[in-house]
């Protein structure tokens, strides 16, 4: 409509400059303009005297507008722009030729319908004006002699190195604009910001064709998971399934298989009015080993795509147990029964450190005969070689002040886990608000005042929070979760506290007389994180129950796992994806630290890479230029199937650990996922670029629109706008609406 009204399309407005082409000054214009208006006034004044004032202004105005604008169309106005010169410039056009383009709507595939397109007038209406250039991108892209004969269709689709690559080929070429035809459908996860600035800083303008549904009715996709990495053994693992679809409702199932045994499964009501929706499903770890996952979506009746309904993931479940430190200031039932409740566990091994009198303390879990034999560790080093470390009833006096920054480092630069348990000498009663401990907490504590510690009863119930939390996971089901924590006996002490800091989460609360204060909370704090629980009494659940009820070992169990499950070790392993789908590049990164885990910038660490077929290859990973402790590298995995990645690292002779990682490589799934028109990335491209989004059924002024442009060679050239139509329209809607009021009023 804006072309229909002002001749030319709006980018050429906002690349052109206005002037007059008759070349009379702009000041003669407003003068004749002023003359005009002054002999109407007169005119008015003489002709029709009878009509009230009012109406006289009425009349006046639109004769004046008029009049002004007859003065400029005779003034010529036109814009000036550089346009490409006729058959000197090169037009590339490149096409998507990726397996989602041969996806059917209607009678034809989505490339048939681009085919078509572009046959109907607009290759010849390039070829009048510019030399065409074809080429065909997937994965890679590559020239076309034309759009007769097309390749097999490919597995993946790369917009932005397709891009990219035309623009560097054509570098030495004037050439004018980049014309893709594409879903949009960039699955390379590698359109960066970099990719885009590369191609934004050609100056050459690229014109983007959207094909194919931006929704697609009756489809779901299951489009991520998110998973940890590794589990301990017989430990419950949760995963985050995020899915994608219409928003028009209906019921579907997930499931999840290790190989050909289902795990987990878990019925799903679509939300309607919701595209995008999250679902938590949990499973057991098993016993130690890889689990070979497959998360997939019963499909819906009349699915059209299937493809996307499935993901595929690696778990590594390794062998030893993760070691929690407990230090216990005195002795009480709440320590035998935790330690009861982690005797059968094989996932984690509680080491305790019980005081019984002055410098005297009862050791348990120990391998060896010298550990904690001097008490709590004196070093960084001996600490740190714990995962978790647990403090009860214990004042903070009791611990020098670097034993304290000990365990700040613990938890900030170690990565590790601290829980605080309530007490008589627990949390503020025992001085941890005033200690170096305190910034890790995720509660604020009274430095001194009245006792926060009270043996009273008091309920425990689940917050939010807790409802999705693996610690507090007594019950696969929510509803039942709920029920079994309501059932548990009350407490007989808890302890308060002041205001929970920013960052804290609120698993459970413990409510007396209609008040409720938080009871079990997390933070996050620097690599790891700190907990309270501010009671010593959870041990009543299992003395107040019957003997075979397991919840208190399960909350126990599960609450230690949670501590010490993903602490690091001095060498970690990661990657930027944990499936490469249609794409063999994986990207590995790798943090090292010393003993006392500062930051190894000077170690030698290599990535052995082994594929399920046992072939296996080495790199080095070299230092990042940004974070200290850092190592990158990038490997090509050309197989399908899983691989493992171990990084070894060393400073000088002695060796500061190694770390393992499984991740998954697959081909030719990649196409079915995300199927609908990304049409916000081809908008995007077309207008940080200077050109223009344009759809299939409306490419009629391609050609023109391309002629337009600052690259390639250019000429200045003048576009006339006195005969634009909206210029003519005004001035029919003047002169009606002059003639119905002359009319209405009676002097025509």
């Amino acid at each position: 409509m804006f072309e229909f009204l002002f001749k030319y399309p709006l980018s050429v407005y906002r690349k052109g400059e206005f002037l007059f082409a008759s070349g009379l000054s702009v000041w003669l214009l407003f003068i004749a303009a002023a003359a005009a208006a002054g002999g109407i006034w007169w005119y008015l004044q003489r002709s029709h005297a009878r009509l009230s004032q009012a109406k006289q202004w009425i009349l006046w105005g639109l004769q004046s507008a008029m009049a002004a604008l007859a003065l400029l169309m005779l003034w010529q106005p036109g814009l000036a722009v550089r346009s490409l010169k006729s058959e000197q410039n090169v037009v590339s056009v490149l096409l998507d030729l990726s397996r989602s383009m041969a996806l059917a709507e209607g009678d034809q595939s989505r490339l048939q319908q681009a085919v078509a397109a572009l046959d109907d007038g607009v290759i010849e209406g390039l070829r009048e004006r510019f030399s065409v250039r074809f080429y065909g991108f997937s994965g890679d892209v590559s020239r076309l002699e034309s759009l007769e004969v097309l390749p097999d269709p490919g597995n993946a689709t790369h917009i932005g190195e397709a891009v990219a690559g035309v623009l560097r080929e054509s570098a030495a070429a004037p050439l004018g604009a980049v014309v893709v035809i594409s879903d949009g459908s960039d699955n390379s996860g590698s359109f960066s910001r970099e990719v885009m600035a590369a191609i934004r800083n050609s100056r050459v303008p690229i014109h983007t064709v959207g094909v194919g549904r931006t929704v697609i009715p009756g489809d779901i996709e299951l489009s991520n998971i998110d998973l940890a990495a590794r589990a301990l053994p017989k430990s419950r693992v949760t995963a985050r399934a995020t899915i994608e679809h219409g928003g028009d409702g209906g019921e579907t199932r997930l499931t999840v298989r290790d190989g050909t045994t289902i795990l987990a499964s878990k019925d799903i009501s679509l939300r309607r009015g919701e595209q995008v929706q999250a679902e938590w499903i949990d499973f057991p770890a098993g016993e130690p080993g890889i689990r070979d996952l497959r998360f997939s979506l019963d499909p819906l009746p009349n699915e059209e795509i299937t493809g996307n309904n499935y993901l595929r993931r690696v778990l590594d479940v390794p062998r030893g147990r993760k070691k929690v430190l407990y230090v216990e200031g005195e002795p009480r039932w709440e320590y035998k029964f935790i330690r009861r409740a982690m005797t059968k566990d094989e996932s984690v091994n509680l080491v305790s450190l019980l005081r019984t009198s002055t410098n005297k303390y009862y050791r348990q879990g120990v391998e060896t005969a010298d550990q904690l034999e001097e008490g709590f560790p004196e070093t960084a080093e001996e600490l740190f070689t714990y995962d978790g470390l647990i403090i009860g009833s214990f004042e903070a006096a009791f611990f020098t002040p670097e034993q304290q920054r000990m365990i700040r480092d613990f938890v900030g630069k170690r990565g590790g886990t601290l829980l605080m348990l309530g007490g008589r000498a627990g949390l503020a009663d025992g001085g941890w608000g005033a200690s170096q401990v305190e910034e890790t907490l995720p509660v604020q504590l009274a430095v001194s005042g009245s006792k926060t510690f009270s043996r009273e009863k008091a309920k425990v119930s689940l917050t939010v929070e807790g409802r999705d939390s693996l610690i507090t996971r007594l019950a696969a089901d929510p509803a039942e979760n709920t029920k079994l924590w309501d059932e548990l006996p009350e407490l007989a002490d808890y302890q308060t506290f002041g205001e929970l800091k920013p960052a804290a989460v609120t698993l459970l609360n413990v409510s007396r007389g209609g008040e409720q204060s938080p009871l079990l909370v997390r933070q996050n704090y620097g690599r790891g994180k700190t907990m309270i629980l501010a009671t010593g009494g959870t041990w009543r659940w299992k003395m107040s129950l019957p003997h075979e009820d397991e919840r208190h070992h399960t909350f126990w169990r599960q609450l230690l796992r949670a501590m010490s499950a993903d602490s690091p070790g001095a060498v970690t392993i990661s990657s930027d994806r944990s499936l490469y789908a249609d794409d063999p590049r994986m990207q590995l990164r790798a943090e090292v630290r010393t003993k006392e885990y500062d930051p190894a910038n000077n170690a030698i660490v290599t990535a052995t890479v082994t594929a399920d077929d046992g072939t296996a290859s080495a790199v080095e990973m070299h230092p990042s230029t940004e974070e200290q402790g850092i190592y990158l590298a990038e490997v090509t995995a050309t197989k399908a199937g899983a691989y493992r990645i171990e990084a070894q690292a060393f400073l000088g002779e002695d060796s500061l650990g190694a770390a393992a990682l499984h991740v998954r490589r697959e081909d030719g799934v990649a196409e079915d996922f995300h199927p609908v028109q990304n049409r916000d990335l081809l908008t995007r491209l077309a207008e940080q670029t200077g050109g223009q989004y344009w759809t299939v059924d409306d490419l009629s002024g391609l050609p023109e629109q391309i002629r337009f442009s600052d690259a390639g060679i250019t000429a200045r050239e003048i576009l006339d706008l006195w005969d634009m139509p909206f210029l003519f329209l005004m001035l029919l809607a003047l002169k009606g609406c002059e003639w119905m009021l002359r009319r209405q009023w009676g002097v025509i």
